[in-house]
């Protein structure tokens, strides 16, 4: 069966371009979309992390040093896992079969999808820092520029695998949601991105020590202390390249084979 790759050949990177610019197009247009997203985080970051500067007992300052580096990885789990959402309604409208009959490289279509998620995750995060900062939240600068990033890859990597479930799903969008749900929460949760897992049961402990996200909020706050040498910025680095790499590779196999 032949494809757009096999009749045409497209430059790889080239088409990725393309897609990229327009994807990001609808972004410009509506950039209050990539604000109201910051809802999320701006709730559990004023609502949440009061409450636990006021259990912890330690200086507001040391709290949101911990705190603020999980809400940012936050942005990013639920940000980039719904992001399928957007292929499975142009698969619904029809837009993703012209798409797929363009003269692109069919893995240019998932790359700049994918690539599309690196600006509202700077953007956003930058934002949350500036408003932590107002309330005594200090970061590294050169610590912030690696751990961003840390969140560009690993968000590379989460977007493409949404957009690999959303194809699988098809027009079910009640199968994409509850997948992505039961996938998500769980992450969340074990990651220690909300509170500490110290006095969490053996087998969360164990689990969390297996969860790639775990890793990421580690790294994210020794990168933002200015911990640079850390090794859990190594392990976090690990853990973002291996869901990008498996992500993009599940991803570009899926929107392949779609119809």
């Amino acid at each position: 069966m032949t494809t757009p790759d096999t009749l045409v050949r497209p430059h790889l990177l080239r088409d990725t371009r393309n897609v990229l610019t327009r994807e990001l197009k609808p972004v410009l247009r509506d950039p209050f979309t990539m604000i109201f997203s910051l809802l999320q985080p701006l709730v559990f970051l004023g609502l949440f992390g009061p409450l636990l500067i006021g259990s912890s007992g330690e200086p507001p300052a040391e709290t949101l040093a911990w705190f603020v580096p999980g809400v940012l990885v936050m942005i990013v789990l639920f940000g980039t896992g719904a992001t399928g959402s957007n292929l499975q309604y142009e698969m619904m409208t029809g837009s993703h079969e012209r798409t797929l009959v363009a003269p692109l490289a069919r893995s240019s279509l998932l790359t700049g999808r994918a690539l599309k998620e690196v600006a509202p995750i700077v953007i956003q995060a930058l934002v949350i820092v500036a408003i932590a900062w107002t309330f005594g939240f200090a970061v590294n600068p050169l610590g912030l520029v690696i751990g961003l990033a840390l969140l560009a890859v690993f968000g590379i990597g989460l977007g493409s695998l949404s957009y690999a479930l959303a194809i699988a799903s098809k027009e079910r969008e009640w199968l994409f949601w509850g997948v992505q749900q039961m996938l998500i929460f769980p992450l969340l949760i074990l990651s220690g991105m909300l509170l500490p897992l110290d006095a969490a049961p053996e087998w969360m402990r164990g689990v969390a020590a297996v969860n790639p996200v775990n890793w990421i909020v580690q790294a994210e706050r020794a990168l933002f202390a200015g911990d640079l040498a850390d090794i859990t910025v190594l392990w976090g680095w690990l853990a973002a390249v291996a869901v990008a790499a498996v992500g993009l590779i599940v991803g570009v196999r899926a929107i392949r084979r779609s119809s």
